[in-house]
């Protein structure tokens, strides 16, 4: 029995803001080892404000060298904060539990979204943010829209209320990691893979660090869907041009709004998928009929500036199939995911034309290993850069 997947729902991440401080040995390179480290393991570094000098607070001390960067995550605040200790404690740091003092690297939790986070080791938004010239300053350079959930108030207005008097002067520059991919050097880039394997996932998450436009497959009720699973023969041609048509249509309707040219596109599928399933679920004489149908198509379709395939094995998509829980995919057959898979290997090998990356993602988790997230952005950057 073929079966149709439905879209997926992905929740957007969380965006936070740290304040990173350092005034022991090379103050420079230890916010530039912090932001790296950070990026690699804890969560994506988005943004980096500028770098300032600043005073000693609260004790006697060399002068802080601090920077605020903009993180994306899937992680709650107590699990960031685990993961930025962590990069803390492999720079050296290590806490103090009372008073303050000199430091190789300081990393704190400024904000997260717009929320209050009250935890034994932690508050957010930070209880003296307010107060501090060299938190508000680097966090103004972030170009938020963001109002502090407890004083109600904006960054303008914290900067010109605030009492801190103390000189903190801006004395360099600090790139974010994501700057240097110009993944916006391809405005289109498609996302594929079978059933499971993530691509509206993976899809979402560099729309959201990228700040770019998405396409994303809409899934809306098909009459012919019931039908089908009633009598096969009979239904699954008409099941098959109403997806061709639903997804042509989309294409158009969603593309007509941007610029080719100028916008930053992803989408989470490319139109030939509908020749994939095709190929499993129609006979063979229909089957070419359709295959001229769609190059039809096909011809007045753009085509994307890179093509990415998230190849996982079946027995990795059936763990992901039964771990979101969705009673209608549960049945899915090993056989179907692995027609699915060669369909599209297939294809991708009679396309010549098509600019394609592969990315085997079997063994890789985007969602919870922000290392492995890292690696994809690293595998895509290097064919948009040659």
């Amino acid at each position: 029995m073929a079966l149709y997947p439905v879209g997926s729902t992905m929740k957007q991440q969380h965006s936070a803001v740290l304040s990173l401080g350092s005034n022991m040995g090379d103050r420079l390179e230890n916010l530039v080892r912090a932001i790296d480290e950070i990026h690699r393991q804890a969560a994506t570094v988005v943004r980096v404000s500028r770098v300032y000098e600043s005073p000693a607070w609260g004790f006697e001390g060399h002068p802080f060298l601090n920077c605020a960067v903009l993180v994306h995550t899937f992680f709650d605040a107590g699990t960031l904060l685990g993961n930025l200790l962590e990069v803390e404690q492999l720079m050296g740091r290590v806490r103090e539990t009372a008073g303050f003092g000199p430091r190789v690297i300081d990393i704190d939790i400024v904000s997260f979204n717009e929320d209050i986070v009250s935890l034994s080791n932690l508050t957010v938004p930070h209880p003296l943010m307010h107060e501090r010239l060299f938190v508000l300053l680097p966090m103004r350079d972030l170009d938020l829209n963001w109002r502090h959930p407890v004083l109600q108030k904006h960054l303008p207005d914290l900067l010109r209320l605030t009492n801190d008097k103390n000189a903190c002067v801006s004395v360099g520059k600090i790139d974010a990691p994501l700057a240097g991919l110009n993944l916006e050097r391809f405005n289109y880039i498609a996302i594929e893979g079978n059933i499971g394997a993530g691509k509206t996932t993976l899809t979402t998450r560099i729309a959201e660090d990228f700040n770019a436009k998405t396409v994303l497959e809409r899934f809306a009720d098909n009459p012919f869907l019931p039908k089908f699973y009633s009598d096969q023969s009979r239904y699954a041609f008409p099941l098959e041009m109403s997806f061709l048509a639903d997804r042509y249509q989309q294409i158009a309707d969603d593309l007509a709004q941007f610029d080719l040219f100028k916008d930053f596109l992803i989408a989470d599928y490319h139109i030939f998928k509908s020749l994939i399933f095709a190929h499993i679920t129609l006979s063979e004489d229909e089957y070419r009929l359709y295959r001229k149908l769609f190059e039809i198509i096909y011809r007045e379709m753009p085509r994307p500036d890179l093509y990415v395939y998230l190849y996982q094995n079946t027995e990795r998509l059936l763990s992901n199939i039964r771990k979101r829980g969705r009673d209608y995919e549960q049945e899915i057959p090993a056989e179907y995911l692995e027609k699915i898979n060669r369909g599209y290997l297939d294809y991708i090998k009679s396309q010549p034309e098509l600019n394609v990356l592969v990315i085997d993602v079997s063994e890789l988790d985007f969602v919870r290993n922000q290392n492995d997230y890292v690696f994809i952005l690293g595998e895509i950057a290097k064919k948009v850069n040659g």
